[in-house]
């Protein structure tokens, strides 16, 4: 009886999954009830957080940290670039250098560079406000 029942456990396991491997409509690309919920072939767009970070990165970051004199000796490579044609003035513009490997350094100190050109009030700072919130099992009145 006990060899009856795992017989036939297996047989029907073994045609659900040869039945399903088979059909074409449960393969997840070809499945256009989950394609309309989430499309896996489709280019993934990015989310709000992702625009928030992208716009701060392009309308902040870069300008603030790019500016800084240290960084621009360190991590940058001057270019010089001509006013006009005819004048011999020529205009120094500092440019990030692609041709080099990041280090975790140069982002400490582009950091050090970007909190000097926006220091931080404690009204707003969330340390302070962790700071200010009771400790749970604290009883001191």
């Amino acid at each position: 009886m006990k060899q009856l029942i795992t017989t036939s456990l297996t047989i029907s396991l073994f045609v659900l999954l040869s039945g399903c491997a088979t059909d074409a409509l449960v393969a997840p690309s070809q499945n256009s009830d989950l394609n309309k919920i989430s499309n896996s072939n489709g280019k993934a767009k990015p989310g709000l957080m992702q625009k928030s970070l992208d716009s701060w990165l392009k309308n902040e970051w870069t300008p603030t940290v790019n500016e800084d004199k240290k960084v621009q000796k360190k991590y940058m490579k001057k270019v010089n670039v001509n006013a006009t044609n005819t004048s011999n003035d020529t205009e120094e513009k500092y440019v990030e250098e692609k041709e080099r490997n990041f280090t975790l350094q140069e982002y400490v100190d582009k950091a050090a560079a970007y909190m000097k050109a926006h220091p931080n009030d404690n009204k707003d700072s969330n340390v302070k406000k962790l700071e200010s919130m009771p400790v749970i099992g604290n009883q001191s009145f």
